[in-house]
């Protein structure tokens, strides 16, 4: 089986890899990954439906605040960081092995892979047990049992494993391709991996100094201040962590999957050094209420985070020209009939193409999120989760999603089953969060606070403004669940009863011009070093006070 085509070579750098064994068996580390990340999709797509039924304050079997609260950590844990770790992964690895024609270190792979499980599997149990209500945040004065914390860490390991893997795998292939362009679908998986090693620093620091001694009682007290700005060094980067994988899709598939062309190399290139920049330095813009934090620290994070804006402006016009370009080549020549050729049955574009749209709304609620005057009229409300949810829950999940439904037929060779359901299924995702998301938004502006138990608020008077719109959001998230169960059905029904096929290639966008050989783009050591120091600018200062001022540690305290 030949597992990529030439034609592609000119965008990727890339070479031909021909392999006479199935794809499944080609792409077995691959799969295992993402079967990890549905697993846990499944999951927490379960747990979320009754956190949305709950705040409506509809009757449902075993409706407590307990319950309430180990549901909003699962689905946060799950959908947050198992979810998308483990697709990440396992994309990374599929990019490489396809663009790089290698994946070194593959025992180290595997053995990251296990880990990570053993770690989620650790964590999970934790959060079902009860003992473990912390959130998806886990701020300390709540206090998780050590099993949750020594869980995650694990997790967190095993994927720096995997950026070991995925930087060593270019090291090897840059000594044998000298002068040749980073083939850009690898580009970008190596800025996620750096964003990523620098994001986790922050949250080991937290993990390993203060909340792994603190849970197995060898500390008594720590200071949540710390521990939370500690943990927003990590907190607000991992959504890059996110994100960036979603841009190499947008950047390398999609414009070939419709039948276009990238609209520019070098554009996405600056997008993801950008990224590895500016990411990490941004997460004072969650703290503009903590105090212990000078506000000219809060106002430069401000700044960083409205420069971190930038780079999705840029990846907005880009592919949105990528697509025109596509369809200009299908003979349209008016001002928007381009927009009606583009495959919009198509499972795989829709998801994109939604997710794009879903990104931009969202993406002007985060503007007001980081913006230093106007964060606290939404700060802690309902709007908060309807942001979140429009730009990771679905500029990130339903793009990735969608990529599902491109990866099967290459993966495993069968043909997609429910190709009528597969192709609603996005639309419904779409519909499903504008009525959560949006009404969210509604509810934060009218002072809804975030993660109740009930909207109804013990009874005080402004509840009886959100009462209605929280019934619209529970709708939204049944909506919601259905469009995650027919996703699943169709990933399931694929994987176990598809028609067998011969594997498409995988191949990515040629640019509208050729890529131009490697150059200052392509230095990450360069920008990892420019970007140690913007975090230590960013970051020294306001830690060094904080550790030096006079504290107030906290003991621990568990809800239930």
């Amino acid at each position: 089986m030949t597992v990529a085509s030439s034609s592609a070579g000119a965008s990727t750098g890339a070479g031909v890899v021909a392999e006479e064994r199935r794809p499944a068996e080609v792409h077995r580390l691959e799969i295992h990954h993402f079967f990890v990340a549905l697993v846990a999709f499944g999951l927490g797509a379960a747990t979320a439906i009754m956190q949305s039924l709950s705040r409506a304050d509809f009757d449902l079997p075993m409706r407590s605040e307990k319950m309430y609260y180990i549901s909003v950590t699962a689905h946060g844990v799950l959908l947050g960081l198992v979810f998308t770790t483990f697709f990440i992964m396992g994309l990374g690895y599929l990019l490489a092995r396809r663009c790089l024609g290698r994946v070194e270190w593959e025992r180290l792979a595997w053995a990251s892979w296990y880990l990570a499980v053993g770690g989620t599997l650790m964590t999970t149990l934790a959060i079902l047990s009860g003992s473990s209500t912390v959130l998806y945040t886990f701020y300390p004065p709540l206090q998780a049992h050590w099993s949750f914390y020594v869980g995650a860490t694990f997790l967190v390991i095993g994927s720096w494993g995997w950026c070991a893997v995925l930087l060593r795998s270019l090291v090897v292939w840059r000594r044998e391709n000298r002068g040749v362009p980073v083939p850009l679908p690898v580009h970008g998986m190596v800025a996620t991996a750096i964003v990523w090693i620098l994001a986790t620093s922050g949250l080991a620091v937290e993990v390993l100094t203060m909340l792994v001694p603190w849970s197995l009682g060898l500390i008594d007290k720590v200071d949540p201040v710390i521990a939370r700005t500690w943990f927003w060094w990590f907190g607000h980067p991992l959504t890059y962590f996110w994100l960036v994988p979603a841009y190499v899709v947008w950047y390398t598939i999609i414009p070939r999957h419709v039948g276009g062309r990238l609209f520019s190399d070098s554009l996405a290139r600056v997008v993801f050094v950008m990224f590895i920049l500016f990411s990490t330095p941004v997460g004072f813009h969650h703290q503009f209420s903590d105090p212990g934090i000078d506000s000219g620290w809060k106002m430069l994070h401000t700044v960083t985070t409205y420069m971190i804006l930038f780079p999705s402006l840029v990846t907005a016009f880009t592919v949105i020209a990528s697509f025109e370009v596509a369809g200009r080549l299908k003979g349209k020549k008016g001002l928007f009939d381009w927009i009606g050729a583009l495959p919009w049955r198509d499972p795989f574009f829709a998801s994109v193409a939604l997710a794009m749209l879903s990104f931009a709304v969202g993406g002007f609620g985060g503007a007001i999120n980081a913006a230093y005057a106007m964060n606290a009229m939404v700060h802690n409300t309902a709007w908060i989760h309807g942001h979140f949810h429009l730009t990771v829950g679905t500029a990130v999940a339903l793009t990735f999603m969608g990529l599902c439904y491109w990866l099967l037929p290459r993966l495993l060779g069968k043909q997609l089953v429910l190709p009528r359901l597969a192709a609603a299924q996005p639309y419904l995702w779409f519909l499903g969060m504008l009525l959560f998301a949006v009404v969210n938004h509604w509810t934060g502006i009218l002072g809804m606070p975030r993660r109740v138990f009930s909207a109804r608020f013990l009874g005080a008077e402004v509840a009886r403004s959100w009462e209605t719109w929280t019934v619209v959001s529970a709708w939204g998230g049944v909506v919601l669940f259905v469009s995650a169960l027919a996703f699943l059905v169709v990933v399931v029904g694929t994987a176990l009863f598809g028609r067998p096929i011969s594997a498409p290639a995988l191949d990515f966008a040629e640019p509208l011009e050729p890529a131009a050989p490697s150059g200052v783009w392509d230095r990450f050591l360069l920008w990892f070093g420019v970007a140690v120091v913007l975090i230590v600018v960013a970051y020294a200062v306001p830690l060094y006070h904080l550790y030096t001022m006079q504290r107030f540690p906290s003991p621990g305290f568990t809800p239930f």
